[in-house]
């Protein structure tokens, strides 16, 4: 019912009927390639807590699709998301430790500055692009900060970033190979030249990132390797989620006028505001595992070695789970959305990305109440990854 490597037209701009229709007749959804697709919330549910059955390491599904010797292959292998125990645990341990709400509080204040700065700027612009001139420009520096890497070096962070989760597409073109490889090496030679100057002049483990990572645990340290893989990983999904967040939050209240309207009356209620946009437009569409062993879902015999599309993006709609789930209802409570995955693999930086999103659309309502999305929004053309490559505005 759905070929990942042929969509449907139209999909990029709704594929919700066609996830509808797979939870519905198709649960397990077979793939050319022998990889299937599961859509159902409680699918997604079991396979995230059952780590022995459903593991993350993908070496060998990378290893065909990259080449072993490849930059994107080291990096999608030694980064935190395909790795399990005991990589997983150590290294996640260690970036946990890193971002702690000591770090991420000290951040508060300067993202504020960051925010309303962007929105003087964006009042500045004849034809303000929502995505270029504001969302796509607070993780770059909130994580740019988090590493405190130079703000000369930072220009290049998003178009490596974009390269390297866009070779985690499904079908992956010459191009795209090629200018992965590229970014992965070089934000590797940034990072390695950041490091060395931060082992002459350490930061603060408690508030510096890089300085804590580099410090390890008393488990022992991360090898370079290690190190830059998973530093590059942190910043790649800072990027691109975020970015994603704040984009499709500022799509949805514009389409939802009651919900900005008592988002306006009382900024509190951004905190429920971004989960429900996390569940209707989830940043993350997919994710990915593999099985361990031979498993039955659905009546489907899966055997071992299959990789798995989790469709995050289907089972965040589900009408077992959710009430009217196609409807935007900000005061959604309970709202156990997965947009952050879950289990073992929960996101690490969720606590990061859920301060972004609300600061940064509650100060944008209050300094643009009326503003609207203007015609020629372009949806980015990704089956992992949802959100806008150009969001235009009127702010009034």
């Amino acid at each position: 019912m759905l070929d990942l490597g042929n969509l449907p037209d139209g999909f990029h701009d709704d594929p919700y009927p066609v996830y509808a229709a797979l939870r519905e007749r198709a649960p397990v959804c077979w793939q050319p390639d022998g990889s299937v697709i599961l859509t159902r919330y409680d699918d997604l549910s079991t396979v995230y807590r059952d780590t022995a059955r459903f593991i993350s390491d993908k070496k060998a599904v990378f290893g065909p699709k990259f080449g072993v010797e490849t930059p994107l292959y080291e990096h999608h292998t030694t980064s935190l998301v395909f790795n399990d125990p005991p990589l997983h645990t150590r290294v996640r341990k260690i970036m946990a430790g890193a971002l702690n709400p000591r770090a991420l509080e000290r951040l508060r204040p300067g993202l504020v500055t960051l925010i309303d700065g962007l929105l003087d700027d964006l009042e500045a612009q004849e034809g303000p692009d929502l995505i270029a001139h504001f969302a796509s420009a607070i993780p770059v520096e909130i994580i740019g900060n988090l590493f405190d890497i130079p703000h000369a070096d930072r220009a290049p962070l998003r178009d490596w970033s974009l390269a390297i989760l866009g070779a985690l597409e499904p079908v992956l073109s010459t191009e795209q190979h090629t200018v992965g490889n590229r970014a992965v090496n070089d934000f590797v030679a940034l990072l390695r030249e950041i490091a060395d100057h931060r082992r002459k002049n350490p930061g603060d483990p408690d508030t510096d990132v890089l300085t804590r990572l580099m410090k390890g645990d008393r488990d022992g340290q991360l090898s370079d390797a290690e190190l830059y893989q998973n530093c590059i990983f942190i910043l790649n999904a800072g990027h691109e989620t975020t970015t994603n967040l704040i984009g499709n939050g500022l799509d949805l209240l514009d389409r939802h006028r009651e919900a900005r309207t008592a988002l306006l009356v009382n900024t509190d209620r951004s905190v429920p505001v971004v989960e429900e946009v996390l569940r209707m437009e989830s940043s993350n569409q997919f994710g990915n595992r593999l099985t361990a062993e031979d498993v039955t879902l659905h009546g489907e015999a899966i055997p071992a070695g299959t990789d798995m599309h989790l469709c995050i993006g289907a089972a965040n709609r589900d009408p077992e789970v959710f009430d009217a789930p196609d409807t935007f209802s900000p005061t959604r409570h309970p709202n156990r959305h997965l947009a952050f995955g879950g289990g073992a693999h929960t996101c690490v930086g969720l606590t990061l990305a859920r301060m972004e999103g609300q600061v940064a659309l509650s100060r944008f309502l209050s300094r643009f109440p009326d503003y609207r999305i203007a015609s020629g929004a372009i949806r980015s053309k990704r089956i992992r990854f949802r959100g806008y490559t150009s969001l235009p505005a009127k702010l009034f």
